[in-house]
């Protein structure tokens, strides 16, 4: 049976490339019955009887997906946020990182619209920019409008399956067509009233730049820790798991238990004082979540 990779689901079509052909294909009725769905990033596989439609026999196990933005096998996240309109906003960037971390996936921040920035605001976003760095991430700041930054991005992109996520408004479309100007995404500015995006992008698709795929995601602004325990949430911050190694009791949740190593850095300015505040909300946040049966 042939094989490929799911890079496109619209309308109750998936859409599956194999080698140079985009076959349309179904699901059979027995994904419905067994509670699995198809996603893009999918390695499938599918029966034809032409080179325009046939029907997915087989979802092939997946090294990871993330429920919103749906997509499986992801390399790399490429996680976009604007320095201005709308403004950067490290809490929904952790929220972001916390995800991606929990999932095994590489995060990279990309901020965009640096070109929008005064003196002070450029100041105070490369500070933001440093601090992630000190943490152990990966931070490229770039202007669609002027392009600066965006050839800093093609290496990461090579031979990878790449997510672009982020708030809605922040320019994703607008790197992608600077990326590869073909495309011709549609983008649109951000609401005066709303003071958030407008969503363009209205479905999952995989767009092959370079050597690379990466996925064009709708915007979104909420995201929820269903599936993340207390005790995972340390994992999720790079510099905290590094600080927690010098705590006294195995399962501290660096809150109030004693010879704990994560407080001293962050009195210390090791940790920024709003990395930890973040981990502490979301603490909060798992604690209260309803339990699952």
């Amino acid at each position: 049976m042939p094989e490929g990779k799911i890079v496109k689901a619209l309308s109750g079509f998936y859409y599956v490339l194999q080698d140079e052909n985009l076959i349309q294909c179904r699901g059979r009725g027995v994904f419905r019955k067994n509670k699995i769905t198809p996603l893009v990033g999918d390695e499938v596989v599918f029966q034809a009887e032409n080179n325009l439609e046939g029907y997915i026999l087989e979802v092939k196990e997946r090294k990871n997906e993330l429920i919103r933005p749906p997509i499986a096998n992801v390399d790399q996240a490429i996680l976009v946020f604007s320095a201005v309109e709308p403004d950067f906003s490290t809490v929904l960037l952790d929220r972001f990182l916390v995800l991606v971390e929990f999932n095994h996936i590489e995060p990279l921040i990309c901020i965009t619209k640096m070109d929008l920035t005064n003196q002070d605001q450029k100041k105070q976003i490369s500070e933001y920019a440093e601090q992630y760095k000190r943490a152990g991430y990966e931070v490229i700041l770039t202007s669609s409008e002027t392009e600066a930054g965006i050839e800093l991005l093609n290496p990461h992109i090579e031979n990878k399956i790449s997510v672009f996520a982020g708030q809605s408004g922040v320019g994703k479309s607008s790197l992608l067509n600077v990326l590869r100007p073909d495309l011709e995404l549609k983008t649109n500015g951000i609401s005066s009233h709303l003071g958030r995006g407008k969503h363009t992008t209205r479905h999952v698709e995989l767009i092959r730049i370079g050597n690379g795929l990466i996925a064009d995601t709708p915007g979104f602004s909420s995201l929820e820790f269903t599936n993340i325990d207390a005790e995972d949430l340390t994992y999720c911050f790079p510099e905290l798991q590094k600080a927690s190694e010098n705590c006294k009791f195995r399962g501290c949740l660096h809150v109030t238990e004693p010879k704990c190593g994560v407080k001293p850095a962050v009195e210390s300015g090791e940790i920024p004082a709003y990395r930890y505040e973040h981990y502490l909300d979301f603490l909060q946040e798992i604690k209260d979540r309803k339990p699952r049966y």
